[in-house]
């Protein structure tokens, strides 16, 4: 018996398409977090919202393979002359950089760019990823808990988000091979490989972290702003990546109290400088609630340096004090001259390994502050 038949080869490539494209934008979304990471956790929207929105972050247009129209008109269409080789350089092609000012209106094509609003949860990862308490020893008291993803196998599925790229082209590559057409496309469905973890708990000695700011009168609404800046994001990395951190608030002027949260990131005061009133609360803090045999301690101080000039001494000697009983001590100055202040001065005394000063004069550097403070052990400052 006869008859007409119709042999048909679908696609499936085609079919994940959308997949595909959907992994190549997330991919930029991050690249470009990554690239701007500096001016977006200096964002004030994050920060005055506690951080429960989303950001948005320039990301440059994806564009297919196409041909394109020659904008220069060359005379030719690109045949040579017949004493190239091979691995010889015909041409680049010129890549337009966003706009900037020139003075004038310009006539060259740009850059297509548009913002894509990620969740905060999504920086944070890109954020934290490399941000630890340094120094960590084990102590005698109650041990701290951190949790941490490790990926481990290969599945056949999974997340888009967690696909593994490169095995799922060796697995098309092999198929294709096999039936006499070596090559990576067509990607089925089957040959999609999904990368999966497993929750790692890792146990630290108990740690404590004291955070010391300045409200002084000399404090301006840049000054604090970057405080509360770095604070912010300093609490929130450490109630992320470690569950029972205990984060003790000061803020001081002339004189220096304990506060809640709240206050301590709302609260607005006035009058002198005198930033021993910090230090000397901080080192009464610890002999009183948190002995350096039990604990990990960290202390972090921000202010625009401007201290009464008699009370640096006194910053000094107990500065050394709280080196003594703390893993780390982190001092940043916030000013917009490019002169540093009589105390900062006075803290270049001091060496030790433990104790790490910055200076910040633009919101981006936020981020370095961070980076500085707490890198892992055996970085370079």
């Amino acid at each position: 018996m006869s008859g007409d038949f119709i042999l048909n080869r679908e696609d499936w490539s085609l079919h994940r398409k959308g997949h595909i494209d959907q992994a190549r934008h997330q991919e930029k979304v991050r690249e470009s977090i990554r690239k701007n990471l500096p001016s977006i956790i200096s964002e004030e929207a994050l920060i005055l919202n506690d951080g429960q929105k989303t950001v948005k972050v320039p990301i440059r247009s994806l564009e297919e393979y196409r041909i394109r129209y020659d904008f220069n008109k060359q005379k030719h269409i690109g045949q040579g002359d017949g004493d190239s080789k091979v691995g010889d350089v015909l041409g680049r092609e010129l890549q337009p950089t966003p706009g900037k000012g020139q003075g004038g209106a310009g006539n060259e094509p740009g850059v297509d760019y548009f913002e894509a609003e990620v969740d905060i949860d999504e920086i944070e990862t890109i954020l934290f990823s490399d941000l630890c308490l340094p120094n960590m020893e084990q102590k005698a008291a109650p041990e701290l808990e951190t949790e941490s993803y490790r990926f481990t196998d290969i599945r056949k599925k999974g997340l888009q988000s967690n696909i593994d790229r490169k095995r799922t082209l060796i697995e098309a590559y092999k198929r294709n091979a096999m039936r006499g057409n070596p090559g990576f496309f067509p990607v089925l469905p089957d040959d999609l490989r999904f990368k999966t973890w497993e929750i790692h708990h890792e146990r630290h000695a108990n740690a404590v972290v004291l955070a010391m700011m300045d409200t002084s009168g000399s404090m301006g609404n840049f000054e604090k702003y970057i405080a509360r800046t770095f604070f912010f994001w300093m609490t929130r990395f450490l109630r992320t990546k470690y569950h029972a951190v205990q984060i003790v608030f000061i803020a001081h002027h002339t004189e220096a109290k304990e506060v809640t949260e709240e206050e301590f990131f709302t609260k607005g005061e006035s009058g002198g400088t005198r930033c021993s009133s910090a230090y000397q609360l901080a080192n009464d803090i610890i002999d009183q609630r948190y002995p350096p045999q039990d604990y990990n301690i960290y202390a972090f101080h921000f202010s625009d340096g401007d201290n009464l000039s008699t009370d640096n001494e006194p910053c000094v000697r107990l500065v050394s004090d709280l080196l003594n009983k703390t893993n780390q001590f982190g001092y940043g100055e916030i000013v917009r001259s490019h002169f540093s202040s009589t105390l900062m001065n006075a803290f270049r005394k001091i060496q030790n390994e433990k104790f790490s000063t910055v200076t910040i004069r633009d919101k981006t550097e936020v981020y370095s502050a961070l980076k500085t403070f707490f890198r892992e052990t055996g970085e370079s400052k």
